[in-house]
Order: C-alpha cells, then structure tokens, then sequence
C-alpha cells in the first residue's frame, strides 16, 4: 500500500488548480464584487502578489532560450508595436475621436494605453499552454523602455493631468526588476531545470491562486460604485473591454505573419492588457476617484479574456500537433 505524502496530495491539488486555471481566473473577479471586505482584505497583497508571480515566472524561464534570436527578434518587434506605435495610435483615438467627457476617465485609458504589458502576462501563457518566454521578455524589455515612453505619452494625450517622473519611475522598475530576476535565477539553478519542470503543474496551481488574489484586490470600491450609478459603471466596463480587446485583436492579426498563432496571440494579449498600476505608483498613487474606478474594471477583461479565449488556444494546440505528427 503507498504511503500518503501531504507534499504529494499538495502537488496533485495544485497541479489541478493549474488545468482549470482560466475558469477559476475568470469567477475571480466576480468573488471580489460579491464580498466587499475580502477585497479590502486582499487590497494590500496587490504588489507581493505581482511580485513573487514575477520571481515564478524567472524561475521557469530557461536563459539560453531566451537569448535566442528568434525569441529576441520577435520580442523586439512586439516592444517597438507596443509601446511605440500602438500607443501613439490609440493615444490620437481616445483625445481626438472618442474624446471622453469625464477628464478622470480620460486619464485613466491614457494611463491604459502608455503603461507596460501586465507583470502576470507571463503566468497567463503558462496557463494557457503557450511558451511564456517571449511574453516575459517582452515584459522586461516594456519595463525598461517605459521610463522613457510612458511620461511623453501621458503628457501629450491627458492634458497634463498628471506628471511622471521618468528617474523615480527608472528606479522603482529597476528594483522590480533586478529583484525578481536575481531571486527566480537564483532559485531555477538550486533547484534544477528538471526539477522546475517537473514542478510545472503545481506552479501554474500557484500562478492562479496568485491571480486569484490580485483579481479580488482590484474590486475594492467597485460594488459601492456599481450599487449607486450601474449605468456608468457598465458604460465604463463596455469601454475597458472595447479598447483591451481591440489591441488584442488588431496586434495578434498582425503578429501572426511574422511568428506562430500561440505567440501572436500572447503578443496580443501583452498588447491589450497593461500595467497601470506602475503608472500610478509613480505618480504616488494620486489619481483621481473615477480612474481608480476605471483600473479596477479594465481587470474584467484580464481575467476574462484567457477563458473566453481557451477554444482558439485549444483549437492552436491541436494544430500544432496535427502539424508536427
């Protein structure tokens, strides 16, 4: 007869989180809205969350692949899109041809479109099966060029709502950075490359728990907003969901004449969900009450979006297998 582990039985439970990860991420959101005060709870472990999803996802990434130049290319290609052009496009869309009427939320889809790709990218393409190597370097590459992009696209398209300082800005990615990269590596060569991919199943369990978390953080303050102006706050919604789909759509389409569909979708997914959080951290966490509203909404999308999107990533897998037999 086998003994019983209590690691063993904890491996198999996370392992089994991480295979229905996207649904779980997907109802995440909607607990946060349903208890106000777990989401005031959670509210605090927004960045060490981030954080050690960060330190995972360096810990997973294999170094040699990563410096390949296909990989390098790409993720090149993705950072000039992402966080030149598209900006720069979408920047002109939102102040001159849908120009929003409440100056708080035009700060906030500024904030959207000049922010770096979600630090949890990464974590949602080992979800979803996908490799998550160019989606991390993306990530770095977006982060480093941010000090130098993000203030000049704020400044151009919100009026001078808000200021950012590009050498405090420099420094708190810069610690972020070499923080999490210097742990993850530290912990990938103590443990081994064939262990952490032994331990792929039970990391993807920790990877949700995590986004779990962030995802119920976020709704803090949002079901007092719904239950006195539900109109605006589905306006806002519809909104957050249009411009984060659109991105994703447009840079996945044209994404996929250069590299394989699972990577043109997760360069579209990078393209469509962004870190405003270092943003407002940045800007010492003063923003106005209706763009804090906005940030919390524009998660529906984040953790919406990888279930609703699981078929074409189910549909790419099996592609990709018949292509390869």
């Amino acid at each position: 007869m086998p003994s019983f582990s209590p690691l063993q039985a904890l491996s198999r439970a996370l392992a089994a989180l991480g295979r229905r990860g996207t649904l779980i991420i997907a109802g995440s959101v909607f607990i946060g809205l349903a208890v106000p005060p777990l989401a005031a709870l959670a509210k605090p472990l927004l960045m060490p969350g981030v954080f050690i999803m960060l330190v995972i996802s360096f810990m997973r990434t294999d170094l040699a692949r990563l410096r390949a130049g296909r990989h390098v290319g790409l993720a090149l290609m993705a950072l000039v899109w992402i966080m030149g052009a598209l900006p720069v496009l979408l920047g002109l869309a939102i102040a001159y041809v849908v120009p929003p009427a409440d100056p708080d939320i035009l700060l906030a889809l500024v904030l959207q479109v000049a922010a770096p790709p979600i630090m949890s990218a990464p974590a949602f393409a080992a979800l979803m099966g996908f490799d998550p190597a160019v989606s991390l370097l993306l990530m770095v590459a977006a982060m480093l060029v941010t000090p130098l992009t993000a203030p000049m696209v704020v400044a151009t398209f919100s009026g001078m709502a808000l200021t950012l300082d590009p050498l405090s800005l420099a420094l708190r990615l810069g610690l972020v950075l070499a923080g999490t990269a210097g742990l993850g590596f530290a912990l990938r060569r103590v443990a081994g490359p064939a262990r952490i991919g032994r331990w792929q199943g039970p990391l993807d369990g920790i990877n949700v728990i995590l986004l779990l978390i962030l995802a119920v953080a976020f709704m803090d303050g949002v079901t007092a907003h719904f239950l006195a102006q539900p109109g605006l706050v589905l306006a806002i919604a519809a909104l957050a969901f249009g411009l984060s789909f659109g991105a994703l759509a447009v840079t996945a389409l044209l994404f996929r004449s250069v590299t394989d569909a699972g990577q043109a979708l997760m360069i579209g997914f990078s393209a469509g969900h962004r870190n405003m959080l270092v943003l407002i951290a940045a800007a010492g966490g003063v923003i106005p009450d209706g763009s804090w509203l906005y940030v919390g909404l524009a998660q529906f999308p984040i953790y919406l979006l990888p279930y609703l999107l699981r078929p074409i990533a189910s549909r790419i897998h099996r592609r990709a297998k018949t292509t390869s037999a």
